[in-house]
């Protein structure tokens, strides 16, 4: 067997009937390609992840239903494999019931399940909620070949990727190799995070050199709530020289010969900053598309951040589908509202100008009989966040726009928002985004021409919430404070750790503090675009109520 066609495609979570679609236009349109064996990534026909989604028994029987369609739908390609992940009972009274399984259809029947053997519980992942793990691992006969099918962690096994926590007794690469397989199957779901990329076109080429046989990997592509899924799935030969790399962040499907004499590609990995900006795109277009929605409304302050994300809107759904919003108020700078302006302007995006300061001022004089013997403080600058998280969704509420919230990681990290105020929104597109490197993706986003006003780029970061405020009266020099946050939520050092980094005790103490302080407002926040390691959300599960700081 040598010709292999690779579906790198986008399916909706929870949509088997509309997934099952997609294999049967794949199917067509990749029967002049007269392909050995069609492969779609891990767990296809429900979208990867699918949750709890798994606990219904009537959703389990509709994939049943389905993988009898595929069953059906085979016999009109006589020979061709069709190899795609579900999930399935074990049907075993013990357990939890359901395997994430690799399922081979072969001229109208099922001819191989194979069960996923290395069930992750870090980070995002959350397999043995659901699953079992592979009782046993064996080849698959497929004509005079023998496949070694697996699924995406499965291959995930180089000591050097783990620490001792993630280790795991069990190759099933190695197992499959050493039974003599001559092909290399993994159906993955492997999510994004920036410099993914490389480690996994590493690890993938070294298998095919160690095992001395062609290996196929296919990644799912787009995106599912905070996950976004690169795709970038590869061939290899027996030498681990790459035979077709899939674009990034798109869908394709691609017919492969994997013969040894087969021409080689080349590989080029992507720019950092650009995989960061292309994974937002997607990231925030899907869940617009996936939740049904066709507009979206920025709050425009005229800084870096708000501008950010209203340039990636404009990207993902189309300037004619975003609504910018200045509310400026009586501590606003003649430039927020400009740079606001221009930047619509320069994208060809609606602006509006809904000034708050008589608001502000008859909340203020509402308050003064609660307020009176309290001198001013954080009060008063946060209920003009709250005046505008307000008005934007009010907009949202009047015209179904998905409201989208500004603050960065950095932000978020130490609590510099405020609650139903800036972080008012259906989806916090920059969320994962620490604030270097939101200056980073701005000057990318301008590298064609300025799209992003310059000036909300230089100008000192503000909340312009009071009188001359800028960030660095509160916090440390963001590139300080994103160095000690790194180490501190994606590296898990201690205090002693990152201050033997070379950074100041007293400022690193007060940043963990305020992190592990703020866990309350986070728990709160819109779900947000995971580009990082380690994101807030589903895939950081901090207590609230404890003592968190070493």
């Amino acid at each position: 067997m040598t010709r292999i066609t690779i579906a790198q495609l986008n399916p909706i979570v929870g949509d088997i009937w509309g997934n099952y679609g997609r294999i049967r236009e794949t199917l067509a349109s990749a029967r002049a390609d007269r392909p050995d064996l069609v492969v779609f990534p891990e767990l296809f026909l429900v979208g990867y992840p699918p949750r709890d989604l798994l606990e219904r028994r009537w959703f389990i029987q509709r994939v049943q239903e389905a993988v009898g369609a595929v069953e059906v739908l085979s016999r009109d390609y006589p020979g061709m494999g069709v190899l795609f992940g579900a999930p399935l009972p074990t049907g075993r009274p013990n357990g939890k019931g359901l395997m994430n399984a690799a399922v081979l259809v072969r001229d109208g029947r099922v001819v191989a399940v194979r069960p996923k053997a290395l069930l992750p519980t870090y980070d995002v992942f959350d397999e043995s909620r659901y699953f079992d793990p592979a009782q046993e691992i064996e080849a698959v006969p497929f004509g005079e070949d023998r496949l070694g099918v697996h699924v995406c962690e499965d291959a995930w096994t180089d000591p050097a990727l783990w620490n001792a926590r993630y280790m795991y007794s069990v190759d099933p690469v190695a197992a499959l190799g050493a039974q003599g397989a001559s092909l290399l199957i993994n159906l993955s779901a492997s999510p994004f995070h920036v410099g993914k990329e490389e480690t996994r076109y590493r690890l993938m080429s070294q298998h095919a050199r160690s095992h001395e046989a062609a290996f196929v990997y296919v990644n799912q592509v787009g995106a599912n709530d905070e996950l976004i899924f690169d795709g970038r799935s590869m061939v290899f030969n027996r030498r681990g020289e790459p035979l077709a790399i899939c674009r990034a962040f798109e869908e394709q499907i691609l017919t492969v010969d994997t013969s040894d004499g087969a021409q080689c590609a080349s590989y080029e990995p992507q720019d950092e900053i650009a995989s960061v900006h292309d994974a937002l795109i997607l990231g925030l277009r899907d869940y617009m598309r996936k939740c049904g929605f066709r507009k979206a409304v920025v709050g425009l302050s005229g800084g870096i951040d708000s501008a950010l994300t209203f340039y990636l809107a404009a990207r993902a759904l189309g300037p004619e589908n975003i609504l910018g919003i200045s509310m400026p108020s009586p501590f606003s700078s003649e430039g927020s509202v400009t740079d606001a302006r221009q930047l619509a302007a320069n994208l060809g995006a609606e602006f509006r100008i809904v000034p708050i300061t008589d608001i502000y001022h008859s909340y203020l004089d509402t308050m003064a009989p609660h307020f009176a013997g309290v001198a001013p403080d954080t009060t008063e600058e946060n209920i003009q966040a709250r005046i505008r998280g307000n008005i934007l969704m009010a907009i949202s509420n009047k015209y179904g726009h998905l409201v989208l919230s500004t603050g960065n990681k950095s932000e978020l990290a130490v609590g510099y928002c405020t609650l139903y105020g800036d972080m008012s929104g259906g989806l916090a597109v920059i969320s994962d985004v620490p604030k270097t490197m939101v200056y980073e993706l701005a000057h990318y986003a301008n590298r064609d021409g300025e799209l992003i006003p310059q000036s909300s780029i230089t100008k000192p970061p503000s909340a312009e919430l009071k009188p001359d405020q800028v960030d660095q009266d509160t916090l440390p020099p963001y590139p300080v404070l994103d160095g000690i946050l790194h180490l501190y939520i994606e590296e898990g050092s201690s205090i002693d750790e990152i201050v033997a980094h070379g950074y100041e005790r007293e400022t690193v103490a007060w940043v963990a503090r305020t992190v592990d302080r703020n866990e309350y407002k986070r728990r709160q926040a819109a779900p947000g675009l995971r580009v990082t390691t380690k994101a807030f959300g589903t895939g950081r599960r901090m207590p609230i109520a404890a003592v968190k700081t070493p």
